[in-house]
């Protein structure tokens, strides 16, 4: 018997949950950002609307400006996404007690076991959620119904908005295979350049490529991503509470425009390395090691990691760590495309005892004042909102709209 596997994804989902408060703005183009009032603040999200004007995530106000000059411009409210995006899960959780999340605004669902108590119809329950989504809270989303994970997250991209799609053993290779490789979940452009080079160009013709020859082209990536294209994925649906502890917790972004000199930079990893300490208070580790990855316009990377003297989820001790990596390996004048911070090496925090020797005594204190501070901030936004404290920073980017921001 087939797994009957759902793929929720809500649609626009920061700007959505925006809208809902401005609903005289829905059919405008609108985008969200951190900082409405910085030219080089970054856009996080964007409505329908703005799309139809090709304005991206992740690229600078003052360009998404360039191509649409009406865009309107709306803070980021995180907590409002978070909760938003605990009630949904609470719905799906209704029809199944298989749910896991892979984003904030996205979740598999199986209905395996439990398809029969709603009718028995995959698709007659996507847009049941569907309905009861938008009922009970304001938002829409796009669903996919099929057999195993990666075919059902296709589906639910492959009609927006609010749409359900069903991808089946007899209409996957009519409906996914014609698509270009790169819709394939985790074909990114380095192994797109390559397969390229081997003419393959659809999803069709990497799962009709000889899989033995596709192991040498792409190693072990070769055998997962040939598993995918061909519909032979079987991985289950994992719910949270059966999840392990993270092995390592990361963020990268590739950004819009290169970033150049020393102050540039130590923004960009100031934005991830307020996530990745977020994430890591989130979910109660520290971490003994920091990762960075470099890359360059050529995409060429570089990776370098450290030890750190001590145990922690400190934003500006992260950060600290981060640029002295960069600062060790890097030019000022020379462009980076993308970065990622990776905290490795994590220990919960009520083990993670303090790895001080004789000169290291005297920074105690201004660790756990450090720690209380990050934690206050944490609080009080969770209380009252991401925007109840301002950033006390020169950084001038955004972070990642599911993660907190802390003074650096």
């Amino acid at each position: 018997m087939d797994r009957v596997i759902l793929h929720c994804d809500l649609n626009s989902f920061y700007a959505s949950v925006e809208l809902l408060d401005h609903p005289e703005l829905r059919e405008k183009p609108v985008a969200v950002c951190g900082d409405p009032e910085s030219r080089h603040g970054i856009i996080l999200a964007k409505n329908e609307p703005a799309k139809r004007f090709q304005v991206r995530t992740a690229e600078t106000i003052w360009q998404a400006r360039r191509k649409c000059p009406q865009l309107i411009l709306l803070p980021a409210h995180r907590e409002k996404y978070r909760h938003f995006s605990r009630a949904v899960n609470a719905i799906y959780e209704r029809y199944t007690d298989l749910v896991e999340p892979f984003s904030i605004d996205e979740s598999w669902l199986d209905m395996t076991g439990s398809l029969h108590l709603f009718g028995g119809d995959g698709k007659a329950v996507a847009d049941e959620i569907r309905s009861v989504v938008r009922r009970e809270t304001g938002l829409t989303l796009s669903a996919g119904v099929s057999f195993n994970k990666i075919f059902a997250k296709m589906g639910s991209d492959y009609r927006k908005p609010d749409a359900t799609t069903v991808i089946s053993p007899e209409n996957f290779r009519t409906l996914l295979w014609p698509l270009p490789v790169t819709d394939l979940i985790f074909v990114g452009r380095a192994a797109a350049r390559t397969l390229e080079q081997y003419g393959v160009h659809t999803i069709g013709d990497l799962a009709q490529f000889d899989r033995e020859a596709l192991v040498r082209v792409l190693g072990r990536q070769g055998v997962t991503l040939h598993a995918y294209a061909s519909g032979r994925e079987h991985s289950p649906v994992v719910p949270l509470r059966d999840m392990p502890p993270p092995k390592s917790v990361g963020n990268g972004i590739t950004f819009p425009h290169n970033l150049v000199g020393w102050e540039e930079l130590r923004s960009g990893l100031a934005l991830l390395c307020d996530s990745v300490a977020g994430r890591l208070r989130e979910v109660g580790l520290k971490c003994t090691t920091v990762q960075i990855t470099i890359r360059d316009p050529s995409f060429r990377d570089i990776c370098r990691q450290s030890r750190l003297n001590a145990p922690t989820f400190v934003t500006r001790e992260l950060l600290d760590a981060s640029f002295a990596l960069l600062r060790g390996v890097w030019r000022a004048e020379a462009p980076v495309r993308a970065l990622t911070v990776t905290a490795q090496h994590l220990i919960p925090e009520d083990e993670a005892a303090e790895q001080l020797d004789f000169f290291s005594a005297d920074s105690l204190p201004r660790r756990d004042r450090l720690e209380r501070l990050e934690r206050a901030v944490d609080q009080v936004r969770r209380k009252y909102g991401h925007d109840a404290l301002s950033l006390a920073s020169s950084v001038t980017g955004e972070t990642p709209p599911s993660d907190p921001q802390v003074p650096l």
